[in-house]
């Protein structure tokens, strides 16, 4: 029989981690250190993901994955033995603080010293996410562990010396910093350099904790596991087990959109859907109106941009709103659970000496036929198709009875994804998405080509896109695989597939939408996995992430105002 290649072995890996997960949601329960929890770590460890490092390494902490982690996860988690993933269930309406991680929109309660509830109401890639990202948590603990123990089963000075310093940091006495390093670079397999590079980028985060005390926590969760049987458990609730699947919040969401649109009499105008970040169309549109008597030295819609990412000038972005709300912009906030935010632009409210002139904006002849700006932030794996799907589908207006289709003349998608032959901050423009394991496949003809973005001094690469299950289950395998194969993607994203399956099923199925909307679909590549020191977990593109943002923001723009 021939031999599977790595990356044969890795889609397998992929596979039997979705499967696994997928049926210990239905159960409702499992414990890390139980079989259950030991299939996941057997398939995490025999997939190895690029962006968890050094996981399969029995001696070194990965350092830059935990750092990746613990900003998308609760702050705390690392303390308590139970964590329940529930849907939203009335601790909003508790006292209970919330507790929202910087680079995830969940919120998390901690019911007591051992327990946290985390909010899942994104859908199963969320659920899918959580799980993956706390069994690499179990595997590094499990690796203090090991470290803090001698070849006798005893704890090291160094264990018991870091458990002083975590009492002494928690009551804020002075430490020597120089000493604790040492102790955490035994305790985490590393060189003192990277233990010191790794804590101060730790410290130089409010929304996670020190990482001596994470280390410390969760060496010690993982002991009382081992040592003293008191067992690690994830549960889900049964709400959320109901939930999962049936478009709950998607539809809530969808019809408070509706509901507003009907409310300003823009429901049956043009609708442009964008699917973006929550200010680049607003900076974009305003910015320089806005900006222009505060930044003097700046010239044109770009370098009003790059001055907005900075810090020094974080004081002047709400100026910009002010602006939008005078020109038609209604903001939606989200009471649904999606933590999807919406805005809405009224271009016939639009007075063109406020408008970027980059942007060649020109008044409806008819105000009636205005174009309407619909703007969606960023969706996360599956909630792409529950939000879509719910948005296109016709709105029975509950007073009249009228049922209104969805005028949609185009849907815009931007996102930020993983590029396989460039580098960060590069443009893809796919003509396909592919779900990854599968042949399920969406060719589509997308309205944007590679020459829209070229001589902007960054590269433009098209070809397909491959959806993925989860942002941290790819190695380089898996990667090259898709790269170098019959398939020849350009890179990996995790939503634009479940778009299109909503897409395509509005018009081609229920034709609910005009068959003939334009799609128009472009990414700027936030990582190159196959790149060392490239990752996601690397850290963020920063202000080079601007100019691509941008760019594909402003060519949207340019289409949906010359439409």
């Amino acid at each position: 029989m021939q031999n599977r290649t790595r990356a044969q072995e890795s889609r397998t890996a992929v596979q039997r981690l979705y499967i696994a997960m997928r049926h210990l949601l239905i159960r409702g329960s499992y414990k890390p250190g139980g079989l259950s929890g030991k299939t996941l770590m057997d398939n995490l460890m025999l997939l190895r993901p690029e962006i968890y490092g050094s996981i399969a390494d029995a001696e070194k902490v990965e350092l830059n994955g935990l750092h990746y982690v613990f900003n998308r996860l609760p702050k705390g988690i690392e303390e308590c033995r139970f964590i329940k993933l529930i849907t939203r269930e009335g601790y909003e309406n508790s006292n209970f603080e919330p507790i929202i991680a910087p680079a995830r929109r969940r919120s998390a309660y901690r019911i007591d010293d051992n327990e946290m509830y985390i909010e899942m109401t994104r859908g199963r890639s969320d659920i899918y996410d959580i799980l993956t990202h706390l069994t690499f948590l179990y595997a590094e603990a499990n690796k203090i562990h090991d470290n803090s123990m001698d070849n006798k089963g005893r704890p090291k000075r160094e264990w018991e010396l870091l458990e002083e310093i975590v009492v002494q940091e928690q009551t804020e006495k002075d430490f020597k910093l120089e000493t604790a390093y040492t102790y955490l670079s035994t305790l985490l397999g590393r060189t003192y350099d990277e233990v010191v590079d790794a804590c101060k980028r730790f410290a130089g985060n409010d929304h996670v904790n020190s990482l001596f005390h994470i280390t410390y926590w969760l060496g010690r969760l993982a002991k009382l596991e081992r040592d003293l049987d008191e067992d690690r458990e994830i549960t889900f609730s049964s709400s959320l087990r109901d939930s999962t699947g049936h478009h709950y919040f998607g539809e809530i969401w969808a019809t408070n959109i509706k509901a507003v649109l009907l409310k300003h009499k823009l429901i049956e105008r043009p609708i442009h859907i964008i699917s973006a970040n929550l200010h680049s169309v607003a900076n974009s549109i305003f910015g320089a109106a806005a900006l222009a008597p505060k930044l003097k030295k700046h010239k044109g819609l770009f370098e009003y941009a790059r001055a907005m990412s900075q810090t020094d000038y974080k004081h002047l972005r709400p100026l910009v709103f002010d602006v939008a709300r005078k020109n038609g912009l209604i903001e939606i906030a989200d009471n649904s659970g999606t933590n999807l935010g919406v805005q809405l632009f009224d271009t016939a409210q639009f007075d063109p000496k406020h408008i970027a002139p980059e942007l060649n904006f020109q008044p409806s002849k008819n105000p009636d036929q205005a174009p309407v700006i619909l703007v969606m932030d960023y969706a996360f794996g599956e909630q792409a198709y529950e939000s879509m799907d719910e948005l296109l589908r016709p709105y029975h207006d509950p007073e009249t009875g009228r049922v209104y289709d969805m005028p949609v003349e185009s849907i815009n998608i931007m996102g930020k994804a993983g590029i396989l032959d460039g580098r960060k901050g590069d443009i893809m423009v796919p003509d396909a998405h592919i779900f990854e394991g599968t042949a399920d496949n969406y060719p589509f003809k997308n309205d944007f080509v590679a020459a829209d973005f070229e001589g902007e001094g960054m590269a433009v690469y098209e070809g397909p896109m491959v959806t993925v299950l989860g942002t941290s289950l790819q190695n380089i395998p898996i990667l090259d695989y898709f790269l170098t194969s019959s398939w020849k993607a350009a890179g990996l994203e995790m939503e634009g597939a479940h778009y299109q399956k909503a897409i395509q099923a509005a018009t081609h199925i229920r034709k609910s939408v005009n068959p003939d909307l334009k799609l128009r679909y472009a990414y700027y590549a936030s990582d190159n996995p196959l790149i060392t020191g490239h990752t996601l977990a690397s850290g963020s593109l920063g202000a080079d992430g601007v100019r691509p943002t941008y760019l594909i923001t402003v060519r949207m723009l340019e289409r949906v105002f010359g439409a």
